[in-house]
């Protein structure tokens, strides 16, 4: 029994590293460019060994996108799960997550492009991925309410909102981040998704 959890636990490393691998050669390279080929050579080991492990090039960038996806649901949750004050609360969610996801190229990506809307798991990430968004941030602006110090009718709909605003300045944000300007940009955009929703 032993000898089997090891082979098992030594089959999930030898995973995680062709993932870690393959993750950062999809960052410089794009899904697109990259092959089989060059992440086997880049992981040391044939590429049938790659295939043993994995069906195919797409089940690789699955793979990745679910760790990156992992790795932003963590960092939101480990950065506001101890703020008690709603209002500090959404600001500090708005801000690690557009400051996260400017990191995550892979996830971003896989968020965004349309050439890789054919890829089913890809619109399913998506939808998933959305869906917990708004119920986080709705949760949020409901313990707002409760304290009162949100005043909205529909926590839903205002999550929604605040979602879809976040999503339509994101393109804005990340060109801008290139300039040095990324902080004042991420600064006015919490100013703006909070105008309206903040007891005065």
């Amino acid at each position: 029994m032993e000898k089997q959890t090891s082979i098992l636990a030594q089959h999930d490393e030898a995973k995680m590293k062709i993932v870690e691998i393959a993750r950062n050669i999809f960052t410089h390279f794009g899904f697109k460019k990259t092959t089989m080929e060059e992440i086997a050579q880049a992981s040391r080991k044939g590429k049938s060994s790659i295939y043993y492990y994995f069906n195919s090039k797409e089940d690789i960038f699955k793979a990745v996108i679910e760790k990156e996806a992992g790795e932003l649901k963590e960092e939101l949750y480990l950065s506001t799960v101890s703020i008690e004050d709603p209002i500090e609360k959404l600001k500090i969610y708005i801000s690690v997550r557009m400051r996260k996801l400017n990191k995550l190229t892979n996830f971003y990506t896989a968020l965004k492009s349309d050439f890789l809307s054919h890829l089913e798991f890809i619109e399913q990430i998506r939808k998933s991925y959305d869906l917990d968004e708004v119920r986080v941030v709705t949760g949020i602006i409901e313990e707002g309410i409760s304290k009162g110090k949100f005043s909205v009718d529909d926590p839903e709909q205002s999550a929604i909102a605040i979602v879809t605003a976040m999503k339509g300045l994101e393109v804005p944000l990340m060109i801008n981040a290139e300039h040095g300007n990324f902080e004042n940009r991420l600064e006015n955009l919490i100013k703006f998704l909070f105008y309206g929703i903040v007891t005065r």
